[in-house]
């Protein structure tokens, strides 16, 4: 059962960047993260849903144009943490990051996150 609203949250946190428009961000990461979530992505960390919120954003301005993010794995929960693998690709279908995230929940949605991201090139993907 913990897995279910952990998988829950967490495809609504991917599917934020894959949304049909940055209008439907806050919505999706709602759904997803506490209000007072703590994110330590690839420039450290970032309180709150609206920190997360620019960080999605920034990601679905890249100049060649906006990635997809996938889940590539299950969701693995022992307890209160989770944790997935993740794919984002360019638009031209190419591989551009990789990745592990930990996640801690609390009421059912994403209170703390970690980011772990590689290059798909480098050893350590």
């Amino acid at each position: 059962m913990q897995e279910t609203w952990a998988q829950s949250a967490i495809d609504s946190f991917i599917a934020a960047f894959n949304a049909a428009s940055d209008d439907h961000v806050p919505e999706l990461l709602t759904r997803a993260l506490t209000p007072d979530v703590v994110f330590w992505g690839p420039f450290g960390r970032s309180d709150g849903i609206d920190a997360v919120e620019r960080f999605v954003c920034d990601m679905r301005r890249h100049p060649d144009g906006p990635g997809t993010m996938s889940r590539c794995s299950d969701v693995d929960m022992p307890g209160e943490w989770a944790r997935y693998r993740w794919l984002y690709r360019m638009p031209d279908g190419s591989r551009r990051l990789t990745g592990t995230d930990v996640v801690h929940l609390r009421r059912q949605r994403i209170d703390q996150m970690i980011v772990f991201g590689a290059d798909p090139g480098s050893s350590e993907s």
